[in-house]
């Protein structure tokens, strides 16, 4: 997969459209493969934010194609807070393709209904990612998070090449993780929890007292999220303002030519370098314990 900038870079109009090998215009969120295909049960993942950065890129839900975005709040582009002693994201964030929490569906783990995105990811492995790339995890466990009253389960992933992703078997994660990455779980919560009292938000909670589940568990509710995404690309599931616009999804209603693909990307203002990042965004937020 290979990606095409559009708009101003750190603009609202930025937009980060995505193409496949045989150069046509697609949709992450729709067409590219949930399933990476292997002996083992791998997926792809979409990075939409790099570790330790802070600006908040998202898959465009609303738009055609659903290309990388930044969010918007308030009317101005939206960063992360530095929560001491964390700088930005401390995992490469994204999401997995073909999936959609329904937010007509109340989950039985939480108690609380979908938050109409596809399931997010926390990749764990130590090389730091680009925004927009596809990259192949091992999937190790699942967090869940209860943000602002929806389901927002946190995938914990690694890379299939990153060097430890060979050594962590899904039902020793925790330990793995707690002896080889002293401090990356109880970080993890910490952030979550944390993440959105710099905007005079309060703290998140978490269903199962904030623990994390296995792998198996993970698994279940990722393939959970495919079926829902099925639902909502045959006009069985109601997505409100989610645009199933793809190209590969033969069977879908929403599925487009790629001329019309091309003219949704052709349509969007051209790449131009925009300015840089305000300072402001590099300071500290320290919150007490």
């Amino acid at each position: 997969y290979v990606t095409e900038q559009r708009g101003r870079t750190n603009s609202a109009d930025y937009r980060l459209y995505f193409k496949n090998a045989d150069g046509k215009y697609i949709s992450p969120f729709h067409d590219i493969p949930l399933f990476a295909g292997s002996k083992e049960v791998l997926f792809n993942m979409i990075v939409e934010v790099p570790r330790w950065t802070n600006a908040k890129m998202e898959i465009a839900t609303e738009e055609p194609l659903n290309p990388i975005k930044q969010d918007i709040k308030k009317g101005k582009l939206r960063y992360v807070a530095n929560i001491f002693p964390h700088k930005g994201y401390i995992w490469n964030y994204g999401a997995l393709p073909q999936t959609w929490e329904d937010p007509n569906h109340t989950d039985n783990n939480t108690g609380c209904c979908g938050d109409n995105d596809p399931i997010d990811v926390c990749e764990i492995g130590s090389k730091v990612r680009s925004s927009g790339e596809i990259v192949q995890v091992k999937v190790l466990g699942v967090l869940a998070l209860v943000d602002e009253g929806e389901t927002d389960w946190k995938i914990i992933a690694i890379s299939v090449d990153d060097p430890d992703a060979h050594k962590i078997h899904g039902k020793y994660f925790l330990s793995f993780l707690m002896k080889h990455k002293p401090g990356y779980l109880e970080a993890t919560v910490d952030w979550f929890q944390a993440y959105k009292v710099p905007d005079g938000k309060p703290q998140n909670h978490f269903a199962f007292n904030g623990e994390f589940k296995n792998k198996d568990f993970a698994v279940e509710i990722i393939k959970s999220t495919h079926e829902y995404w099925k639902a909502l690309l045959h006009k069985k599931a109601d997505g409100g303002n989610v645009k199933c616009t793809n190209v590969l999804v033969r069977d879908s209603p929403f599925c487009c030519s790629e001329e019309d693909a091309r003219s949704i990307v052709q349509s969007a203002p051209v790449h131009v370098n925009g300015d840089s990042v305000s300072p402001e965004v590099d300071s500290w937020y320290f919150f007490p314990k």
